[in-house]
């Protein structure tokens, strides 16, 4: 554990020297938040029917999924690893005295939580603290209705990151079975962003898909877990949440571990 852990860190500390690149995130975030905000007042205020979800708990999951854009939805694989497979310097890995789909994971977990820090608190204290301060405390977001709330988000929060870069990892073994592996790490983050909720909060969806969107793993990512935070589930619900979270991250863990041990196999290093 204490070669993961070292790695966890390193890894971390080095993802953390892009700022300038977070500070460009955070704006631009801060501006499709913005654009999705206005949007959805316009539909809350001329809505003639009652909705799945408040205008206040919509607020919350809006912001939530701004904040931590980067941090629970896989945009890609590890590129750094993937070039490694594609030029036979994996070689390396392969050596180390460690399990390989685990140290590809610490990196993974490592590439999911440093957004945290760069992105995610920032944004998160622009829309609670600094809107309020500007006059615009109509679109900021809102503390968890109570303790409990706050205490099941967390939870799920944690089990959203290990699906996430489990999800992460699958993206990067598949170069192993592809040419180039552009077109799954294209594809796949576009319905991720459609299929958890970041586009559209899933209980907007048609009832008729809802109980599936709700059985995928994607919902796990963002949308149990934001409506955890703006009270819209009840917090006595998190088990049934954490039940599917353990349940997907077992199942990926699983497939990824199966993908990785059968690709090393028919992997070619270069030079022999």
């Amino acid at each position: 554990m204490q070669a993961y852990w070292s790695l966890f860190v390193a890894r971390f500390a080095l993802l953390l020297q892009y700022r300038t690149a977070a500070l460009a995130g955070v704006t631009t975030q801060l501006f499709w938040g913005f654009l999705k905000v206005m949007v959805l007042e316009a539909f809350f205020t001329h809505a003639t029917s009652v909705q799945p979800m408040t205008f206040r708990e919509t607020l919350g999951y809006v912001w939530l999924g701004q904040a931590f854009l980067m941090a629970i939805v896989p945009w890609g694989g590890d590129r750094e690893i993937q070039e490694l497979i594609r030029s036979g310097a994996v070689g390396y890995d392969l050596l180390r005295p460690t399990d390989l789909y685990n140290f590809w994971l610490t990196r993974a977990l490592a590439m999911r939580t440093a957004p945290l820090l760069l992105r995610g608190i920032p944004l998160l204290c622009i829309t609670i603290f600094l809107l309020p301060l500007v006059g615009l405390s109509q679109w900021s977001l809102y503390f968890p209705p109570s303790f409990a709330a706050f205490i099941a988000f967390v939870l799920s929060f944690f089990g959203a990151i290990l699906l996430s870069s489990a999800l992460t990892m699958l993206l990067t073994v598949s170069i192993m079975w592809t040419l180039s592996g552009e077109g799954i790490n294209s594809i796949f983050p576009s319905l991720v962003s459609i299929l958890s909720g970041m586009i559209v909060p899933l209980p907007f969806f048609p009832e008729w898909i809802k109980p599936v969107l709700n059985k995928l793993p994607f919902s796990a990512l963002l949308d149990q877990p934001f409506r955890l935070y703006t009270g819209n589930l009840p917090p006595n619900t998190v088990l049934n949440v954490l039940l599917h979270q353990a349940f997907w991250i077992i199942v990926i863990v699983f497939i990824g571990r199966f993908l990785v041990n059968s690709g090393v196999k028919k992997l070619v290093i270069q030079g022999g």
